[in-house]
């Protein structure tokens, strides 16, 4: 995994931990847990109750970039106290392929917070539909012109101000070069290795990858084609190859496409960065490897033991421990008594949070009493230029004050209990085969899993929600769900690799 840390200290708490010390701890908790870090994000005095965070707002704008897949922070806190920005950050980071954990807690986030993250999440697409509409509407205008709407720019092209790309004269030859030089025979990996000799930058400064040569001869742009969801405009802006050299390419490379069955599988480690070792506590990552039959095979395993640091355990399989917290998880969610007071705690954080709208009633009570005083005393007589400019000026500030919760209650809809209800009984009727489906239900509902020889400890996103199992216990309880399922066991591979 790479990671970026991000650090925080704010000046109104001395007692906070510092920022080096913050530092310290992260990289501790990367060593342990075989994590590279790249790259760091500090914002100093700064509280997390906004987002106004000059080097957070950074580090969700390169998330963009997906040269990053974790954030770690010393405590949750560092990262936001605020549960609906919270929820809209790592909703961005998370669909940029990035995940928040914390060096320092073993619950990444408080209790029935987790599941109410989800509820949101949900309820922010329900509520921006009608605008999503409106803002596709002129989307499509664009590309029916020709105009970019948002994206990279291609190596080889800039972007004018009515959002047309022209070619840019001193890049794209680099682009046919590249096109002409594979087509010739060169494998991508020569070809980037010499841009790299060459000091040939990318748009954003970086060395020419070869995740940068694989994308640009897929890039169908170089061809003046531009494509928006089903709006197809060919010949939008100057071309720098030729569709034969294009189709000649595209011919060369499904030809040299490795076979199937040694595809990465990283993408599929749904219990990544939640499955931890029982016996030292670090991750346990994804990893495969070739039997002597030539069958590729899937497990977890300990990063420390994988990095032989005085820890011995075993590696287990990946579908029999994936399909253990899947079912035993489903048993969770299916019991009624339990949802129904989770759906309680969650409705008690969800009125605590709103910190703003509490404080802006409070200050339109203050200003009513100051109007229904000046409004006793003109009643009782006591009435001048200057009692009527200050009754002016209160009611203004009333109107604006009104106006501001007004806003901020559409921003942030009332949710009841039968709304978290509803949300949750979707999750009872996911195919538990599918695997979104698995990877939306253990973000939502688990925080951590503890693996032992003999046992498992669940952490769950609620009060009170850790279990403790022994293996014996689970395999008989979930035997009918789990038939077939293969028990864990040490693997030996002629090959080993990371996923």
């Amino acid at each position: 995994m790479r990671a970026v840390i991000y650090a925080r200290y704010s000046s109104d708490n001395q007692r906070e931990e510092s920022i080096e010390g913050q530092l310290r701890e992260c990289k501790e908790f990367a060593e342990k847990n075989d994590i590279t870090i790249i790259g760091e994000y500090i914002d100093r005095a700064l509280s997390a109750k906004t987002d106004n965070r000059p080097n957070f707002q950074k580090m969700i704008k390169d998330s963009y970039r997906k040269v990053f897949d974790t954030v770690i922070v010393w405590k949750v806190d560092r990262f936001a106290r605020n549960r609906f920005d919270s929820a809209h950050y790592k909703n961005i980071l998370k669909k940029n392929g990035v995940k928040v954990v914390s060096a320092k807690e073993h619950i990444s986030e408080g209790a029935e917070g987790i599941i109410l993250e989800a509820m949101l999440e949900g309820y922010a697409e329900y509520y921006s539909v009608e605008l999503a509409e409106k803002i596709n509407r002129g989307l499509t205008e664009n590309a029916l012109k020709g105009k970019l709407n948002g994206g990279s720019i291609p190596i080889g092209y800039t972007l004018t101000k009515e959002k047309n790309l022209v070619i840019d004269e001193e890049s794209a030859p680099i682009v046919l070069e590249v096109f002409t030089r594979y087509a010739d025979g060169e494998t991508m990996t020569a070809i980037a290795k010499d841009m790299t000799l060459r000091g040939v930058k990318s748009k954003y400064g970086n060395r020419i990858t070869l995740n940068i040569i694989h994308h640009m001869l897929k890039n169908r742009r170089y061809l003046g084609e531009y494509r928006f969801r089903d709006i197809v405009h060919p010949n939008a802006f100057p071309a720098i190859i030729s569709e034969e050299l294009f189709e000649h390419v595209q011919k060369k490379m499904l030809k040299n496409q490795k076979a199937p069955a040694r595809h990465k599988a990283e993408d599929d480690y749904i219990l990544s960065t939640k499955l931890k070792c029982g016996k030292c506590g670090a991750f346990m990552v994804g990893e495969c490897g070739t039997s002597k039959t030539g069958i590729v095979h899937h497990y977890y395993k300990c990063a420390s033991a994988k990095k032989r640091r005085d820890c011995n355990k075993k590696a287990v399989k990946k579908e029999w421990i994936e399909d253990l917290v899947v079912k035993y998880t489903m048993k969770i969610v299916m019991d009624d008594e339990l949802i129904d007071t989770i759906a309680d705690r969650i409705l008690n954080l969800l009125s605590q949070e709103n910190t703003k709208i509490p404080q802006l009633q409070a200050k339109l009570k203050e200003v009513d009493g100051y109007i229904n005083n000046i409004l006793d005393a003109i009643q009782q007589g006591l009435f001048n230029a200057s009692a009527k400019k200050r009754l002016d000026d209160l009611e203004q500030t009333k109107a604006e004050i009104e106006t501001a919760i007004y806003s901020e209650q559409l921003q942030k809809p009332e949710i009841t209990k039968e709304h978290i209800l509803c949300y949750i009984e979707r999750y009872r009727k996911i195919n538990v085969n599918d695997l979104e489906s698995r990877k939306r239900l253990i973000d939502t509902f688990v925080n951590s899993i503890y693996l032992y020889d003999d046992k498992i400890v669940f952490a769950f996103n609620y009060k009170d929600g850790t279990k403790s199992v022994s293996l014996a216990e689970l395999e008989e309880e979930l035997s009918s769900d789990l038939e077939g399922a293969t028990p864990p066991m040490s693997l030996k591979f002629e090959h080993l690799k990371t996923e």
